[in-house]
């Protein structure tokens, strides 16, 4: 099994699937994984298996690096497309996480203004009014909400602590539509999302929330549970097809 431990805090740029010439900004340590989920499917492997030693970046370092890069990608002639935060974890657990946003915008804005900002959260502290306020400053607010089904969410995601999906729906919607939706669909031994049983209650949250978009994918890379496979694009296909009827614009990674 290969999984991937991204550098920090800056990496890249690499080709997004879903959001083109992609500059990372990892907030975590660059030798291990911090979050408050540990999906069996992650491309960065299990948290037990990948505990840092180091510390998370500090905010300064953050602007640093992220100013140099920019720097140097300017020069070269190749600005990024987006701006996104993702990486060994989750980012939005980092203590300065909306400063750091802050700080982000400002020097989009000075290097590159065409370029997105872009949040990959799995949306487990969007009840924090500081996190909140500060994915309301970026382009794209892409939150994570694989089902609806709190025991496949504990069994797949195996949030940390006292994980409540109906508090995460609510949270979701007070985005009033200024958030993107992001699901991955896979199949595995007692672990597939594809049934009606899950997209069927999944697509009617998704229509009580309106987001501006949803993005549905499947998986990509190697991940530390051997047994999952891909979506098929047919099965994909046909869950973009039901959320655009609903009339939200969704797009499929395969």
């Amino acid at each position: 099994m290969s999984t991937v431990i991204y550098p920090s805090p800056i990496f890249g740029p690499v080709h997004s699937r879903r959001l083109g010439i992609s500059l990372g900004i990892n907030l975590l340590p660059a030798d291990g994984k911090v979050c408050s989920f540990d999906c069996i499917y992650c491309e960065c492997g299990f948290n037990e298996d990948h505990r840092p030693s180091l510390p998370l970046p500090t905010r300064q370092e953050v602007a640093r690096q992220l100013e140099a890069k920019l720097q140097q990608m300017k020069s070269a002639g190749q600005l990024p497309d987006v701006l996104t935060f993702a990486g060994n974890g989750e980012p939005t657990c980092h203590p300065h996480f909306p400063e750091i946003i802050d700080d982000t915008i400002v020097l989009r804005d000075r290097y590159c203004p065409q370029a997105k900002v872009s949040v990959l959260s799995n949306s487990t502290l969007i009840h924090n009014q500081r996190v909140h306020d500060a994915l309301m400053k970026v382009d794209n607010n892409i939150l994570k909400l694989d089902t609806v089904d709190l025991d496949y969410i504990k069994k797949v995601d195996h949030p940390a602590g006292n994980y409540n999906i109906e508090r995460i729906v609510e949270c979701m919607k007070a985005f009033r539509g200024h958030i993107i939706i992001q699901t991955i669909f896979f199949h595995g031994p007692g672990v597939s999302n594809l049934s009606e049983h899950y997209v069927g209650p999944w697509l009617d949250t998704v229509k009580e929330i309106a987001p501006s978009q949803v993005m549905i994918y499947t998986i990509d890379r190697e991940t530390p549970t051997p047994t999952l496979t891909k979506a098929t694009h047919e099965e994909l296909d046909a869950i973009r097809d039901r959320v655009i009827a609903a009339g939200i614009p969704c797009q499929a990674s395969y």
